[in-house]
């Protein structure tokens, strides 16, 4: 198992005879290292030493680390309260410790430091001094900060309908299920819309797939420009929508869905093979409920599905909508 490269550093002074037949040896080695070695003592809190290596990383020269207040003063003000808080209470509790920060620039910039601390006691058992290096962590921050930002865009994919940008049915399943329980927490009312493409298939075989992916980025288009904060719109089939509403209760999520209904219509998307409107509609059910303790989303989720069904069976183009309890 490899060790750590901060623990490989102590471990070099740590094998060292006690009677080094030259102290240059300890200086030479100190500075001849990538990290930048320093001592503290801790009656004074003044710096013993710190190596001359601080001043190409950081601007500051050796000479200007006087004491623990010139280490502090030169952490970013973001970080300076906790890793000062922390660093002091592991010391005085006499625990080896390290601490991750940017340290600032002479110039003004920033350099991401780790500080390993060593705590060095006399016999007694009393703190006498603090030993340490800090290494310069940048790139490691930086590749670490790339990762995340790449895993971030990942989730937000595994969450994204390729094809419309919209959430896709896993999203709107997780999202259903944690509404769900705080609408039943709060016994607040929660409203799903359910809209189906009128005679899509038939639109598909006039135009081609092609107009028809076109027509269903169209759609999800106009029903995403109507989100508020907290809904969710989501693929939830082939050519079906799903909206669903926290907070909203029937009166609302009727008027929300006959505005969608609406606006699809308003794209004026030509549809020859449609026996109920001459451009792109939609049918239409919506439902709301306040969930029971007992209650199911899953079920929530048929019951609405049965309304929309409805809405194709009274000759599409409309919204059905019904309070589930």
């Amino acid at each position: 198992m490899n060790m750590p490269l901060h623990d490989k550093y102590f471990d070099q002074f740590r094998s060292l005879p006690d009677a080094a037949p030259d102290p240059a040896l300890y200086k030479t080695l100190l500075e001849s290292t990538m990290a930048i070695p320093w001592k503290i003592d801790w009656a004074t809190m003044r710096f013993a030493y710190i190596g001359p290596q601080i001043g190409p990383l950081l601007g500051w020269s050796p000479e200007s680390w006087i004491s623990v207040e010139d280490w502090a003063s030169r952490i970013h003000p973001e970080d300076r309260d906790n890793v000062v808080n922390f660093c002091v209470s592991q010391s005085v509790a006499g625990v080896d410790h390290e601490a991750d920060y940017r340290a600032l620039t002479k110039d003004k910039g920033y350099v991401w430091i780790r500080d390993v601390v060593h705590v060095v006691r006399n016999e007694a058992g009393e703190v006498e001094s603090l030993i340490g290096f800090m290494f310069d962590i940048s790139e490691r921050k930086r590749i670490e900060h790339e990762l995340f930002k790449m895993q971030k865009k990942l989730e937000a994919l595994s969450f994204e309908d390729g094809l419309t940008g919209s959430a896709n049915r896993r999203r709107f399943d997780e999202r259903l299920r944690a509404e769900w329980r705080s609408a039943c927490a709060a016994q607040q009312p929660l409203s799903l819309v359910l809209l189906d493409i009128d005679h899509f298939k038939q639109y598909n075989d006039l135009y081609g797939h092609v107009q028809g992916d076109e027509c269903l980025v169209r759609v999800a288009a106009a029903l995403k420009a109507g989100e508020r904060q907290r809904d969710i719109v989501a693929r939830y089939g082939g050519e079906e929508f799903a909206l669903l509403l926290p907070e909203t209760d029937e009166a609302e999520a009727l008027a929300i869905a006959e505005q969608c209904r609406h606006a699809i219509e308003a794209l004026q998307i030509r549809h020859d093979h449609s026996n109920c409107s001459k451009v792109v509609s939609v049918s239409v059910g919506v439902g709301t409920v306040i969930p029971p303790a007992d209650g199911e989303p899953r079920h929530f989720c048929d019951a609405v599905d049965k309304l929309l069904y409805a809405a194709k069976q009274k000759g599409r183009n409309q919204v059905v909508a019904t309070f589930l309890g």
